[in-house]
């Protein structure tokens, strides 16, 4: 590649952002990339506007990288385990770089499963690095100043809204000041889940061969932390799983927060959807923990517009619901209301789920086996969803578009689901491009 093309990122989440820093680690001219995002930089990003902006919503609002080629969608498929870890590696020493304190970065290392878990899940084990939600304000200023200083352009505020694969050039729901015209000689397509929507329409225009992608939806489950401690004291950021093969269905909690955990709302396409974070800081202690209760559902047709229409069913006065036999909705980290509108029935809940939601009820029993002090004293935050539309599919050594090889999909847009994938695939592109 020469060092003279002009490269658009589409997206400053964590994928675009580590392809930039790639870029610039390696002597690229700044004045060469310009990145554009849907959200504000980190001076003017809001804790509570965690869909889009500077470091998307993961490097926004969560501080865990998972450390496991298992974990967080599609990595070694494309360039092999001993590549992986090592790309991954290189996303956890970006964050500990513009850390304000690196020293604080800790890695869990659970290796041994509890007998008392067996009888009903299994617990999948593996490395976490523990950044510290506290810390990615601060880390995300560091990291903007440091492109910036390079002489990376960033437009904010401005949603592409069509990219023309043909003519290479972009065009946006606002007139841009671009230093140079709208045209990009390389495209790096690092959408977070706001632009999923976009990237299927892209692949619907374009007639991008694709990999059809199963339902990934379910519940944030809140409960004091109290009963879980026994197997925090093992795993941190505990995953539970269970597996029905027959049924093609199978169940996972993941994201775990402790401590001080809150419930977050996001915001796609209109639908409330939860998840969550923790505090580092002891002031925002609140001694509870959260946790995502997601099903992968195979063989829906149209899977992406199942989800759709399930969160669009569970909606009530523009917003999500929540349910407890015993409790109220928490409170957000900001000391807010979790915007949420409590019902005392699931009824409306089961019939979205079209019969998918007696997994998840029992997945819940269970736990209430093995924790059982839980007994009646949890919530759910209906829905948490992972949108993943069809993934196109793309050259494995760089991940460009079969019929457009100046065309990379990356992070979301290529089905990852987590801080770590996203950020290495978008290394492993710049990797590939510079070798030229």
């Amino acid at each position: 590649m020469k060092y003279e093309d002009k490269i658009v990122i589409v997206g400053a989440g964590v994928a675009g952002v580590n392809a930039a820093t790639k870029l610039i680690d390696n002597g690229y001219p700044g004045d060469k990339i310009t990145i554009i995002d849907m959200g504000k930089s980190p001076y003017e990003r809001k804790p509570e506007e965690v869909m889009t902006g500077f470091l998307g919503a993961g490097g926004w609002s969560d501080g865990k990288l998972t450390y496991h080629t298992a974990i967080g969608g599609h990595l070694s498929k494309y360039c092999g385990e001993e590549k992986a870890m090592e790309l991954m590696d290189q996303v956890i020493t970006n964050f500990k770089r513009f850390h304000p304190k690196p020293e604080e970065v800790q890695c869990s290392n659970p290796v041994a499963e509890p007998d008392f878990i067996k009888p009903y899940f299994g617990l999948r084990l593996f490395p976490v690095w523990h950044v510290g939600t506290d810390y990615l304000h601060e880390i995300g200023k560091n990291w903007y100043n440091f492109l910036v200083d390079g002489g990376v352009n960033f437009i904010w505020g401005t949603k592409v809204t069509g990219i023309d694969f043909n003519t290479q050039e972009i065009f946006t729901d606002k007139k841009i000041m671009w230093d140079f015209d709208n045209k990009y000689d390389r495209l790096i397509f690092a959408v977070g889940k706001s632009g999923i929507d976009f990237g299927k329409q892209l692949a619907d225009d374009y007639v991008l061969p694709t990999e059809s992608k199963p339902v990934q939806i379910g519940v944030r489950f809140e409960a004091p932390q109290k009963h879980f401690q026994k197997l925090i004291d093992v795993s941190y950021d505990f995953k539970l799983y269970r597996k029905f093969e027959d049924k093609g269905v199978s169940l996972r909690s993941f994201c775990t927060n402790n401590n001080a955990a809150y419930v977050a709302v996001e915001e796609t396409y209109g639908d409330h959807s939860y998840n969550g974070h923790a505090k580092k800081d002891e002031a925002f202690r609140n001694d509870m923990t959260n946790f995502g209760i997601l099903m992968e559902v195979r063989g829906i047709e149209e899977p992406f517009k199942w989800s759709r229409d399930l969160v669009e069913k569970v909606q009530s006065n523009s917003t999500g619901l929540y349910y407890s036999p015993s409790r109220k909705p928490s409170t957000t980290s900001e000391g807010g209301d979790v915007s949420t509108v409590q019902i005392d029935n699931l009824d409306v809940v089961r019939d979205a789920f079209q019969g998918y939601y007696e997994y998840i009820e029992d997945f819940i029993n269970d736990m209430k086996k093995i924790f059982p002090t839980l007994g009646d004293d949890w919530g759910v935050y209906v829905p948490e969803v992972k949108y993943l539309s069809p993934e196109p599919l793309v050259d494995y050594s760089n991940l460009a578009l079969n019929t457009y090889p100046n065309v990379h999909f990356v992070g979301d847009a290529l089905s990852a689901r987590g801080i770590t994938v996203s950020g290495s695939q978008g290394i492993y592109v710049i990797e590939a491009i510079l070798k030229g």
